[in-house]
Order: C-alpha cells, then structure tokens, then sequence
C-alpha cells in the first residue's frame, strides 16, 4: 500500500471512530440554565463536544466578511510594513503568524515553552505557492469586531459558565488559518503548560476552548484530538509517537468533524494536533477560551514565546489582572448586545455593576487598545 493511500485509511478510520463516539449534537441546557448533564458527561468522557449549528448564516456572512476585511489589511509578505494594496499597516491588527507551506513551524523546537516536542510529517508544496502563508492570527478583537461579539455569544457563555465557573476568566482569540495546500501542521501538544505538578491537579484546571468553524473541518484540514487525553495528566507525547514505531499518525487520535457554523469546545488538556494541509479544503477556526478562578488566580507562568529571538517572560496573576482580564467580557457582550439588540445577553457576574460602561463603541475601542498585553495563561 502506497503511503497516500495509507494516510487515507488512517483519515478514513478516524473520522468513523469520530462519529461514534457519541459527543456531538444541538446545544442543550438544563433546567438550572447550565449545560444539560449528558452533554457535560460525553464532554468530560472524551474532553471535547461539538455543538452543531451554533452559529446561524447571518453572523456567519458576517464572519465572512470580517475575515476577508482584516486579510485585505494584513502585511504583504512576512515582516512587510505595508498590505498587500501597499498602503501602511494599520494599528491594532493581530499578531500574524506565518510558515512555510505545508511545514510545522512548532514542532520539534523550543517555542510555546517546548510543548510541541515532536515535528509532524511535513509536504511538498506546489512551485508556484509563496514563500510563506499566514497560518495563525492571534489577538482579533481590536480590528474584528465580528470576533469580539462572536465571543460573547450567550449559549457558549452559558457553556463557559458550566464548565468553569459563574467567574470564568477569559484567556485568548485567535483564527487558525490554513489555507488549501498551504496551511501549515501543528505538532501534537496538550496547552497546559503550568499545572502539570500542582498538588490541586485535576482533568479541567488548564481550562477550555472553543472553537468556531467558518468552514467545513475534514480529516484532511482539522484538529486531531485523542479522546479522554484530558484525564491522563501531562502526556510524553515522544513515547507515544517511538510506541508506534516513529509515526505521528497516532492510532488512538480522532478528527474533530464540523460543518460550518459548527463550535466546539475541547478541553486544554486534550493531546491534540493537526496535519498540514494538503487537501482541497480551507480550514478557517476562529478559537478563544477561558479558565476557572482558581486555576490563574496567584498562578506564576514562564508565557509561551512563537519568536526564538523573544526572551522569555515570567508573569504572576494578582487579583487585579483577573478583574481587568474579565472586563473583556462585559466589553464582549455589550458590543454584541448593541448588535444584537433582539437577542438576550448573557449576564457575566463578575462584572454586573458595569453593565453599560462599553455601550459606547468609543469607550470599547479605548478598552480594547493593546489588550493583547493582558492575556492570562497557565
């Protein structure tokens, strides 16, 4: 069997084993307005659920839209100081990341605190493609407004308050873009990186994150997830890729299936990574999450560095920043509730007593300035 064709089998396998595992379906709450216990039960057996639908087409073409605005504004080439138009960056854009077509920029090396420690296959890609592609924008919310108010979507905010506490703490946003035959892999890791020796261990102190498809996810383009990952504490990730004879096709990982529309919360522990992009298909996942309190809370954190010339940078999270942090919330849900007038907002707790300070766009555009510098992560 040629090598094509067994990466075939292997995507065909996976995404059966995907469909089968029972952690998929409409959003459901409880009579207690919490997530409804079955699907908090498949969530926390395999450590990720899709919920199908979530996004209708109206803020979908909107997504769209805001997208394709922010590209249009993004650096030329890698580096440049001017977009693709030549006229100058703007202010506020998000931090794009860029990589060799169908590389793995992370894997194997020391970035993101060495949490991707070994390389995925990489491909060749057509002589005509560039030299470089944007595979990942990270920090939206200052010139994607379409992002910040997906981010306060009620049901997920719901969703978020299940599983990690009426005072959740907001961590970071960004878009996984990969491109068809340009999008780069992205090595098998867990996102922890803080909590792995902490006496308080437990399978959700790394906290959760959704993640919003604005495109169909196949085997070939999406996340590969290993189900109930979560649960094992901190994987050696190069073990388990020598125990299979030196492949990164992991028998036990499975696809996560979406059509557009679709979002998915995965748990932050899950072992998880993708293949490069050699399929037909864009892959297009808008991405933010949360943590519980307790979990940042005096937590003390080496921040993940994607530059090898960054210098590392210790943080610890008082009391303050986490109120600051959870102000982007409420900043959030009334921008989304400005746009969304008929739709109910969901009310975040920690910041009642500043219901209506963002109504004003002004006042957010303030807010949001530089927030990028805020970014709680354990």
């Amino acid at each position: 069997m040629s090598d094509d064709q067994d990466l075939q089998t292997y995507f065909e396998s996976g995404g059966s084993r995907a469909l089968a595992l029972g952690n998929r379906g409409p959003i459901r709450f409880g009579s207690d307005g919490l997530l409804h216990p079955e699907v908090v039960e498949a969530y926390r057996e395999t450590g990720f659920y899709v919920f199908e639908g979530a996004i209708g087409e109206v803020e979908l073409k909107e997504l769209d839209a805001g997208l394709a605005g922010l590209l249009e504004r993004a650096p030329a080439t890698e580096g440049a100081s001017v977009d693709r138009h030549g006229r100058a960056l703007q202010s506020g854009l998000p931090a794009f990341q860029w990589a060799r077509p169908l590389s793995d920029p992370w894997g194997g090396t020391s970035l993101l605190n060495g949490r991707h420690p070994v390389a995925m296959n990489e491909f060749q890609a057509a002589a005509d493609a560039p030299e470089k592609a944007i595979f990942l924008m990270l920090g939206l919310f200052e010139s994607m407004p379409e992002a910040l108010r997906l981010s306060a979507h009620p049901e997920m905010l719901r969703v978020a308050a299940t599983l990690g506490g009426a005072d959740f703490v907001p961590y970071n946003d960004s878009i996984f873009f990969k491109e068809p035959g340009l999008g780069a892999a992205v090595a098998w890791h867990q996102d922890g990186t803080t909590h792995w020796d902490n006496p308080s261990w437990d399978p959700d102190i790394h906290g959760f994150n959704f993640m919003a498809q604005l495109a169909k996810t196949t085997p070939a383009n999406g996340l590969w997830v290993v189900p109930g990952s979560h649960r094992l504490g901190h994987v050696d990730i190069p073990g388990l890729v020598a125990e299979n004879g030196g492949s990164v096709r992991l028998p036990e990982a499975v696809p996560m299936l979406c059509e557009r529309g679709d979002i998915a919360v995965c748990n932050r522990q899950c072992l998880h990574g993708s293949f490069a992009n050699a399929s037909p298909d864009p892959r297009i996942t808008f991405v933010w999450g949360f943590f519980r309190r307790d979990s940042v809370l005096d937590a003390e954190v080496d921040l993940p560095m994607t530059d090898p010339n960054q210098k590392a940078t210790r943080r610890r999270y008082r009391e303050e920043d986490l109120r600051e942090r959870q102000r982007l919330v409420q900043l959030a849900i009334e921008a989304r509730s400005e746009h969304r007038p008929d739709e109910s907002p969901y009310e975040y707790a920690p910041c009642l007593d500043q219901a209506g300070r963002y109504r004003d766009e002004g006042v957010r555009k303030n807010a949001l300035r530089d927030y990028r510098n805020g970014t709680v992560f354990v």
